[in-house]
């Protein structure tokens, strides 16, 4: 018996040393793609140990997802529930793709007709490549009631349906769809404000550059492309990715780059710079910088999967470019809780985060 307990032990040790990280890293590979090397070399790359047990403790960290259960029946529930019709509009198309959005009608919707409320467009994020707009009702809702708002949430085309151009466009398409659309919802299309987490924080900036550039990518008349601009008042960014190329040394670094949707919407690596809002801003005439909006960042110093460096080197580019810009600094907040704890007031975080949104929310429109 003891020498049978001597040989279990290393046989244990092995297993959970060597056995579940590679069967963790390796299913992970399998379903979401092996690493861009020619032939075997791809297998060989994907069996390297730093990317085996890098790649594991990524994977592991999303097990502290199931903490989301509780809010992730809430809004199944509440997006189902059609006496909470009366709150916002459900499905209504837009663009070229035949996309569908939500609009959430702000408390005093009663309001008089000569006083449109204001228009917040959120824009979710999901690495290019997940979400959709009924994951965000309860966010946009508690958004419309504390930003006195109505707020829309789109759905865009993510990897694999569209690559980030089409988001791009999708997000443009919506903004289109605003201006034409504030008489009949009561909005004012004039005054629009963008916040965005993550991918959707990246996603808004980019869109904003592209209009502000006139991009002929976009096939949006020059015209409409220019009121757009004009009507957006501000960009809030929620643990944002701006610099591209910066995230994906920092996906290197995780083990993750591979299995990431990142680089496969954005067409490669090359491309990097087109998709990175530093590059743009960078490359904007003088002329054209004077008609960006000002930006507010929201970064948690607990974010592992953007780093804050993502935040703060933007800002300090946006300062250099005399762009206003504000900057905050969440303490123990992570790259999760700064979306989901907007979802209800009960949550953690919820006060700190909005009323950091409510001030720049009000900077932007006090401005205009």
């Amino acid at each position: 018996s003891r020498l049978k307990y001597h040989m279990s032990l290393p046989v244990a040790v092995g297993v959970m040393l060597v056995g579940l990280p590679y069967s963790i890293s390796l299913a992970a590979q399998w379903i979401y793609g092996w690493p861009n090397k020619p032939g075997y070399k791809k297998y060989i790359e994907a069996l390297k140990p730093r990317r085996i047990y890098c790649l594991t403790r990524a994977v592991l960290e999303t097990v502290k997802y199931l903490q989301y259960g509780r809010l992730y029946f809430q809004w199944k529930l509440w997006y189902r529930n059609d006496e909470n019709r009366k709150h916002y509009e459900k499905g209504i198309p837009f663009g070229r793709r035949s996309n569908k959005l939500d609009l959430y009608h702000p408390p005093n919707m009663g309001r008089s007709k000569d006083v449109p409320a204001p228009l917040v467009v959120f824009i979710y994020g999901g690495a290019w490549g997940s979400g959709e707009r009924s994951i965000y009702c309860l966010l946009a809702r508690q958004m419309a009631e504390e930003l006195s708002a109505t707020v829309i949430c789109p759905d865009y085309s993510t990897y694999p349906k569209g690559n980030v151009l089409g988001m791009v466009q999708d997000i443009a398409d919506c903004l289109v769809w605003a201006q034409e659309s504030g008489p009949k919802f009561n909005f004012d299309k004039d005054n629009i404000v963008l916040i965005g987490h993550s991918a959707g924080a990246h996603l808004c900036a980019l869109t904003t550059l592209f209009l502000i550039d006139a991009r002929e990518e976009l096939f949006i008349e020059a015209s409409k492309q220019r009121d757009v601009t004009l009507a957006i008042r501000g960009v809030i960014g929620l643990s944002g990715v701006y610099n591209i190329m910066d995230h994906y040394e920092h996906e290197q670094k995780r083990g993750v780059e591979y299995v990431s949707t990142m680089h496969k919407s954005m067409n490669g690596v090359e491309n990097f710079p087109y998709y990175s809002p530093t590059h743009l801003l960078e490359n904007l005439s003088q002329d054209k910088l004077s008609r960006v909006p000002p930006f507010a960042l929201l970064h948690g110093t607990s974010d592992i999967i953007v780093p804050v460096e993502s935040s703060t080197k933007l800002s300090e580019l946006l300062t250099s470019l005399s762009v206003k810009v504000s900057l905050y600094m969440l303490p123990r907040v992570d790259h999760t809780e700064m979306v989901t704890d907007l979802m209800a007031p009960d949550r953690h975080f919820y006060h700190p985060i909005y009323s950091c949104i409510k001030q720049e929310y009000r900077n932007f429109l006090e401005t205009c």
